[in-house]
């Protein structure tokens, strides 16, 4: 409804307001991230053969690659839609719906990842990916470093380690596969909680960052699992489990008792590693920290010449 007493002079200069007003907003100009995410998405497009993703190929197509239309019925999202995206509009984005782009995209992992950066200005939750073996070149490093050093998973399962770690933690190898858990270990290896003198501090920490961890993984599903067979098997990790704290440790101290040599510190960082495959790794450094620690660690290994 107009405003009492608007006249006909009042009503044209509101309809012609109205129109200035979508045209500006239309002719908003692409944002560098925008213009950048369509290059993107059409360069992927062109890459994409219709045999590829099972549909009929023709001599007639005067463009490489799918047709919009073909995409957006693979992502199962709107033509008109997936048309503004490409033009680089400035429209929402859901994370859903990047992941059907994704997979009808036929995208690497870190092409995955460069499309959420460029679509949302954040990384995408990281795929959970389960391998059972690390690279040839990341075995070398850790056999070449002479202190405690081991590969495992975003879920903490171990996959490598060198000597000097089995020095510290035992014969790994003698444990079944899905014992072969950092956090599983912590809770449920009696030899191991026996070396840690500030085993409830580390207990904490651990739970904490296990729960940052699952929040960030694509699906979660086997961070809930693990939690669950550990909620009925150790009622101290239920309780902590329970007060959802969550903390960030890349770095820390940790105390290790040696039977024979006493308690040796240990400055440990962990750092995240991409394999060739994609998927990610966390890879945790050991070395003592100068003074007693060190003198300790030279008659536990070895290799250590200085």
């Amino acid at each position: 409804m107009f405003a009492e007493g608007e006249g006909s002079a009042g009503r044209r200069c509101r309809a012609c307001a109205h129109r200035l007003t979508f045209g500006r907003v239309t002719a908003t100009p692409r944002s560098p991230g925008r213009a950048e995410l369509a290059h993107f998405l059409r360069s992927r497009r062109a890459r994409v053969h219709p045999e590829d993703v099972g549909l009929p190929s023709s001599s007639r197509r005067r463009t490489p690659g799918l047709r919009r239309e073909e995409l957006a019925r693979l992502a199962d999202v709107g033509v008109s839609w997936y048309t503004w995206l490409e033009q680089g509009r400035d429209i929402h984005v859901s994370e859903p719906l990047l992941e059907r782009l994704s997979l009808a995209l036929r995208l690497t992992p870190t092409e995955r990842a460069h499309l959420f950066e460029l679509a949302q200005g954040r990384p995408a939750a990281r795929p959970l990916m389960t391998p059972t073996t690390v690279s040839i070149a990341l075995r070398r490093i850790l056999e070449a470093h002479p202190y405690p050093a081991l590969v495992s998973t975003q879920r903490w399962d171990v996959l490598a380690w060198n000597e000097a770690a089995s020095l510290v933690y035992g014969d790994l190898d003698a444990l079944p596969v899905e014992h072969r858990n950092g956090l599983w270990s912590l809770f449920m290896n009696p030899e191991r909680r026996a070396r840690m003198p500030e085993w409830e501090a580390a207990a904490r920490r651990a739970v904490a960052g296990f729960r940052l961890d699952a929040a960030r993984a694509a699906n979660r599903e086997a961070f809930d699992s693990l939690a669950a067979r550990l909620v009925e098997s150790s009622p101290e990790f239920a309780r902590l489990w329970g007060e959802h704290d969550v903390v960030e440790f890349p770095e820390m101290l940790k105390v290790i008792i040696h039977p024979e040599l006493g308690p040796i510190e240990f400055e440990n960082v962990t750092l995240l590693h991409a394999e060739p495959d994609g998927h990610v790794l966390r890879v945790s450094f050991y070395a003592p920290r100068p003074g007693v620690s060190m003198e300790r660690a030279r008659k536990l290994f070895p290799r250590i010449t200085e």
